[in-house]
């Protein structure tokens, strides 16, 4: 089991121990409690100079507690005990006021998780403001020294590290710490009217993991002066072909999707999906909270429940719902070990590393049949209802003609529906984790594209 031989641990353990115990005094039949500690340094370059640097520091408490049928939830930053027996007060109070849910409550004992594996998800090495502002320098000036480069909107490098305690009144305690790093550049090309933006960016749990900053820079200058002189193409039906920066946007899609909460409100366009093939039979979707230096693992959910590595997606079937507690008992169902939550607030369903599998075909064999097409590098607005699947969204990116990408394009629109979408899916080879909902490079057969 991790997180229990520290000391930090162990005493953040005790104080969600010592809060839940002066809940039940004052009058709750259960309680849970969260602590989330967190430090954070930021640096933000522009042309050559530093133009913010930040350090921040945090630690919010939560406390949710239950009377009967009847749940509130209470979170501050102070810890003096004054403080915290207002919040066990006022929680107490509010609980007696809210209306009863009978789906609300605390995971039985013979539920929780009673071990869980060590998972690598912490970065021990810390650095210091000094090596930021040299690795942002570094990326904006790889950027800028890429020629048709004309103005930076400024490069950044940022590291977190927190440490989650969770503990209830059902038994559970536990405790874990994570960190991420991340470097980003975002420059203009060209002049005038016909400035181009572009960015790149690379988030890791492990600093050693990470690409060198001059890289950001270059890729983030590069992909800014392809995109000049970018044109409008007549309305069209043609396959799309989404880039990996955008084609996770797809499976995060599916995963708000198939939502216990969207699935218990009737909310979602899958809702009667269970079991079906929603996808073609060569497509497996995976969820694994485990996976070793995950952006997204974790060793246990929100309500202290052991999770699993799951094929959310199999062959082509909807295998599962993404459920915590509440809505597996709306749906008359067992917890997948999905609930996520902030300290002051109530567990909803969210994924863990949610990813594509990759194909067997590479990028360029998507394409190569292709006469006319489009190559999605960005999308723009929120054109996705959740309720019928419907979707369109602003485009920009190159246009394909004759198995080749060609020119750039800008101003455009593609639209489909998201069911249709994803029966119509072909997956590429070139799968990289870089954000903790990942998919290849990704093929559409057919959507509308509008332009002129």
């Amino acid at each position: 089991m991790t997180g229990h031989t520290q000391s930090s641990s162990q005493s953040s353990i005790a104080l969600l121990e010592s809060l839940i115990a002066k809940a039940k005094r004052a009058g709750a039949d259960a309680a849970d409690a969260m602590l989330i500690d967190a430090a954070a340094l930021s640096v933000g370059y522009r042309l050559g100079k530093v133009e913010t640097l930040e350090r921040a520091e945090s630690g919010d408490l939560g406390l949710r507690v239950f009377v009967g049928r009847q749940q509130a939830a209470v979170s501050t930053t102070d810890r003096r005990a004054a403080a915290l027996d207002e919040v066990v007060e006022r929680a107490v109070a509010m609980a007696k006021l809210a209306p009863e849910d009978e789906f609300c409550g605390l995971a039985a004992p013979d539920e929780i998780a009673k071990d869980w594996p060590t998972l690598d998800m912490a970065d021990d090495y810390e650095p210091t403001a000094e090596e930021f502002i040299v690795i942002a320098r570094e990326a904006e000036e790889a950027a800028l020294a890429v020629k048709g480069v004309t103005n930076s909107e400024g490069a950044d490098a940022g590291h977190s590290a927190s440490e989650l305690t969770i503990v209830a009144s059902n038994g559970f305690a536990g405790s874990w710490r994570g960190t991420h790093t991340t470097f980003s550049a975002a420059v203009l090309a060209g002049e005038g009217t016909g400035m181009e933006r572009d960015y790149d960016y690379a988030t890791r749990i492990f600093m050693q993991d990470m690409p060198s900053a001059a890289e950001i820079g270059k890729r983030a200058g590069e992909r800014a002066v392809r995109r000049l002189g970018a044109r409008k193409m007549p309305t069209i039906q043609a396959p799309i072909i989404f880039d990996p920066r955008i084609s996770n946007g797809l499976i995060g899609q599916l995963a708000g999707a198939i939502s216990g909460a969207a699935i218990a409100r009737g909310t979602s366009f899958l809702k009667d999906k269970l079991g079906q093939r929603i996808f073609p039979e060569n497509i497996t979707i995976i969820d694994d909270p485990f996976r070793s230096r995950g952006l997204r693992s974790r060793p246990f959910d929100a309500e202290g429940l052991k999770p699993q590595k799951r094929k959310i997606i199999d062959r082509g079937v909807l295998t599962t719902w993404l459920l915590d507690l509440r809505s597996a008992r709306q749906l008359k169902l067992k917890s997948t070990g999905h609930a996520s939550r902030s300290p002051g607030g109530s567990p909803s369903p969210s994924a863990s590393n949610f990813y594509m599998e990759a194909g067997t075909l590479t990028p360029a064999e998507l394409i190569k049949d292709i006469k006319q097409g489009f190559y999605v590098t960005e999308l723009m607005g929120m054109g996705v209802n959740g309720v019928t699947g419907d979707y369109s969204q602003a485009a920009a990116g190159f246009w394909i003609e004759n198995g080749a990408i060609t020119f750039p394009v800008n101003e455009m629109t593609i639209a489909s529906n998201l069911k249709d979408m994803y029966l119509g899916l072909t997956a590429a080879n070139d799968l990289d984790f870089t954000r903790g909902i990942d998919a290849p490079t990704v093929r559409i057969e057919n959507m509308t594209v509008a332009g002129m």
